[in-house]
């Protein structure tokens, strides 16, 4: 568990660029599941931007606004995340790379850990940030620029098929907000590498 917590620690500092980008665009006309999808994602986007301000102590931390976001991004994972995507579903303006129905289990594991660091940071928000308001800035000059490629392609922590299984909510919620949000935020980056389009 220590060596979790200090490796989720880290990994906030370079957590601006696993971000996933969110669109906040018209959906170009999209309409049915393609449209319900990309609305869903454009609300989990639209939660990960607050959070990250409030890790990044750029707003003031709010474990309530913590609790909500978290829900947000929870109530759009696990099945209601996989429901979204009927095979085929690949029709203009989609963002869904194909590869989706042929790796369907990763995709869904991927889709479970992100309701699990979800529900885990519902339950972490009043452990607050373990370094202060500004914990993103602070760990970012401790670790200095090569702290973000200490979270590369090379060895990601999270965002694999296997890597978060043995976490727990309950395990989650004994750590700082932002490392549960760290986690998170990877399992999200690594699904929008593997499965999400590049816009051309």
């Amino acid at each position: 568990m220590k060596k979790l917590f200090v490796t989720a620690a880290v990994a906030l500092s370079a957590s601006a660029s696993i971000v996933l980008p969110v669109s906040v665009l018209a959906h170009g006309g999209a309409t049915g599941e393609i449209k319900e999808r990309m609305d869903a994602m454009s609300s989990m986007g639209k939660a990960v931007k607050v959070l990250k301000d409030m890790m990044q102590g750029k707003t003031d931390y709010d474990a309530d606004a913590v609790r909500k976001q978290a829900a947000i991004i929870k109530s759009h994972a696990g099945d209601a995340l996989t429901e979204g995507f009927p095979e085929g579903s690949l029709k203009m303006p989609s963002e869904a790379k194909a590869e989706i129905w042929t790796d369907w289990e990763k995709f869904s594991q991927l889709a479970s850990q992100l309701e699990t660091f979800a529900t885990g940071l519902e339950s972490a928000a009043d452990n607050g940030l373990m370094m202060g308001k500004s914990a993103g800035a602070g760990m970012g000059a401790m670790m200095g620029k090569g702290a973000g490629s200490m979270m590369g392609k090379q060895a990601p922590m999270m965002g694999t098929a296997n890597a978060a299984d043995h976490i727990t909510p309950e395990r989650l919620a004994q750590m700082p907000a932002e490392g549960v949000f760290t986690m998170m935020v990877q399992v999200c980056s690594a699904c929008h590498t593997d499965y999400r389009a590049e816009k051309k």
